[in-house]
């Protein structure tokens, strides 16, 4: 049995998803308590596909970072087991 592949679209959101999870941080200062925070640096579409998704907010098109919600956190973790990657507190 053969299994299937993953296009290379789905390959780039996934993985942007993964990336943004390993990578993100918090503000928490008195100005913001948000969390989950991670850097735009990630082609438009993915970016654009997490966000229709629900995934993502990736807020006004000057912001420099995106909002990872929690069904991303838990996409981005089932992510992890998928390319057999270790989570920062393992």
């Amino acid at each position: 049995m053969r299994e299937e592949k993953t296009s290379p679209k789905e390959a780039i959101n996934e993985l942007s998803l993964l990336l943004m999870y390993l990578t993100r941080f918090s503000h928490q200062d008195r100005f913001s308590l948000e969390e989950n925070k991670a850097w735009k640096g990630y082609p438009f579409h993915a970016l654009d596909d997490l966000e229709e998704e629900g995934l993502i907010d990736q807020g006004s098109h000057r912001s420099k970072s995106v909002h990872i919600y929690e069904e991303g956190l838990e996409k981005a973790k089932e992510l992890l087991v998928k390319y057999n990657i270790k989570d920062w507190d393992e």
